[in-house]
């Protein structure tokens, strides 16, 4: 997993692609902890990609470095409900406590990829598996 993680944190910003309905839904997050031998995301409990995640888990991050080459982390977003998770998350990124907070009400929902394959690919060349 560390390789995937490194990957991540060279890229700085990543994007999710979640399904809404018949339709692909993509955003950028920069979010992630490696905790117990596993890569984390966080989305925000009263955000749509929470939803579409919990209607249809299938979902992929690509993240882009400057050299060109690129990662394609897929799989099922399986949520994690211990709160340790959500709790490494904001102290990894403390400015997210004015929006995750008992006074918003609103919560980090902590997944990560399962039955997953991730790809590192050269721009014109073949991937290269990291699982």
């Amino acid at each position: 997993m560390s390789k995937i993680g490194d990957f991540l944190k060279e890229a700085g910003t990543f994007y999710l692609a979640t399904v809404d309905g018949e339709r692909p839904r993509l955003r950028p997050l920069g979010l992630f902890i490696e905790e117990s031998g596993k890569i984390i995301f966080g989305v925000g409990s009263f955000k749509e990609v929470y939803k579409q995640l919990r209607a249809n888990p299938n979902a992929e991050i690509v993240a882009c470095k400057p050299d060109g080459r690129w990662l394609r982390y897929s799989g099922r977003a399986v949520f994690e409900t211990d709160p340790k998770y959500e709790a490494a998350a904001l102290d990894a990124a403390p400015y997210l406590r004015n929006v995750y907070n008992e006074e918003t009400g609103h919560h980090l929902m902590m997944f990560r990829l399962e039955d997953a394959e991730a790809l590192v690919i050269q721009v014109m060349g073949k991937g290269e598996s990291l699982l």
